[in-house]
């Protein structure tokens, strides 16, 4: 009976597998890349590498405000497929694309006129001897070229999540496929000057990264409009803009924290980020390397959080409350587990990873320690980020607000501002004691998941004509 609770039959498991195992290997790939683009760079030079990371850095401040944009509309959208409303997918399929706009065109403006104070937030004097002039010069060249590729990166994902919640979710992961062939291409030829390109360095990398934007971008979006018969939602979505004003409050009600959880959550992330920069410019390379190789192992907590965006999701808006309930528990384990196995690997790798990069033994060292702090609590935060998807799913995002960014904001960025700035702890202790903060978000999600305030179905009164 127990094993009956935390455990599924062949066919749920078999769906599990459908749906996170194309969102797994798109995010293998992405993630994978970033790896590839980091070294690259890195062994043009500390700087380049440094000055892209502090990059990168903001730029996932606009990737998490996107994320967060959609997000409160793609509640809806998987409702709305397991209740089979096309029309309201539509609707919701609208609405991130008002979104998404709105918050690219004013990234652009933010980076236009205040990149260079931005970039100057992370650059620090440390131990080691890294130009940070030059780091600077690097890091501006390259976000003046990433730039272009903002609306691209933001128009495919209002597409791909909306393919997700009608349960496609194998075009995605094409697209991404496409996209590293050509990212990797670009990257060694434009970066080293290979084939008679010119050496272009980090601007190299930064044009290879826009071009492949594009054609993800342009394969998602020409798939979805050729195949109508599949996408339903697409069959006139661009007649209007005009979105029904109930819908809009709804979303507006859930989707509004949502989308602000996202954005102070990544400013949350890039302050003690900068918070750790104060220990010195080689911790940001060695920071780096270690997020950078995580979020590539992370990969697989990640895609069982979308799966129970995606099955939960549609439980609810069916209105199958008890099913929801069962099945979020066994992928919650499921994602537990694929914790433990991949961040044993990840603990066993820490200390051979960072010899791949042409940096300094010290930047190495540090990259190695951050890498085994993360990789033992892996498990840890794979149950805070299915606790989350969770309380999402229900539409619970006033209460996801305050256990994701409110904690961050009001705990762990007070603890790493004063133990950076008043004391002389050293980054690795500064780090773990960061980290071991999200034990806190254990406890109180394991209450909230048990108490089943989350079991909402949002859809219920709306009623739309397909």
């Amino acid at each position: 009976m127990i094993l009956k609770k935390f455990f599924g039959d062949k066919d749920f498991y078999r769906r599990v597998f459908v749906i996170t195992l194309p969102i797994m290997i798109q995010n293998i790939i992405t993630n994978f890349v970033s790896l590839v683009d980091n070294v690259m760079v890195g062994r043009v030079g500390t700087e380049e590498m440094t000055g892209v990371a502090v990059v990168n850095q903001l730029i996932f401040v606009f990737n998490l405000c996107i994320f967060g944009a959609i997000s409160g509309a793609g509640i809806f959208s998987a409702q709305f497929h397991g209740k089979g409303d096309v029309k309201g997918v539509r609707d919701t399929f609208r609405m991130k694309v008002i979104l998404v706009t709105v918050i690219t065109l004013a990234a652009e403006l933010v980076f236009w006129f205040g990149g260079d104070a931005l970039i100057n937030l992370f650059l620090h004097e440390g131990e080691e001897p890294i130009d940070i002039v030059k780091t600077f010069w690097c890091a501006k060249n390259y976000l003046w070229v990433i730039m272009v590729s903002l609306p691209a990166f933001a128009i495919m994902q209002a597409y791909s999540d909306t393919l997700r919640s009608t349960d496609e979710t194998v075009l995605p992961m094409k697209a991404s496929v496409a996209a590293v062939a050509i990212n990797m291409m670009l990257n060694y030829t434009l970066i080293y000057g290979k084939f008679g390109a010119p050496k272009l360095g980090v601007v190299g990398a930064a044009l290879a990264t826009v071009t492949a934007r594009y054609v993800e971008c342009l394969v998602v979006v020409i798939w979805t409009h050729l195949h109508k018969e599949k996408n339903g939602f697409i069959i006139g979505a661009y007649k209007t803009l005009a979105v029904p004003k109930k819908l809009v409050y709804q979303i507006a009600a859930k989707g509004f924290p949502l989308m602000i959880n996202e954005v102070l959550w990544a400013l949350g992330m890039t302050v003690i980020v900068q918070a750790y920069s104060t220990r010195g410019i080689e911790v940001i390379s060695a920071q780096n390397i270690s997020s950078t190789v995580t979020n590539l192992f992370n990969c697989s907590f990640f895609a069982f959080g979308n799966a129970i965006a995606i099955i939960v999701g549609q439980h609810l808006g069916a209105g199958d409350l008890e099913k929801a309930r069962d099945e979020d528990t066994k992928l919650i384990v499921c994602s537990l587990i694929s914790c433990a196995v991949v961040g044993s690997v990840m603990a066993f790798l820490s200390p051979m990873i960072p010899e791949i990069y042409n940096t300094e033994p010290a930047v190495k060292k540090l990259a190695g320690q951050l890498l085994l702090a993360s990789a033992l609590y892996m498990p840890v935060h794979g149950f805070v980020h299915a606790s989350y998807f969770t309380l999402r799913s229900g539409g619970k995002t006033m209460i996801t607000f305050i256990f994701d960014s409110g904690f961050v904001w009001f705990i762990s960025i007070p603890v790493a501002f004063v133990v950076s700035r008043f004391t002389a702890v050293p980054i690795l202790p500064l780090y773990i004691c960061v980290q071991c903060l999200d034990l806190i978000k254990v406890v109180i999600g394991f209450f909230m998941l048990k108490s089943g305030i989350w079991v909402n179905n949002l859809v219920e009164e709306k009623k739309s004509e397909i």
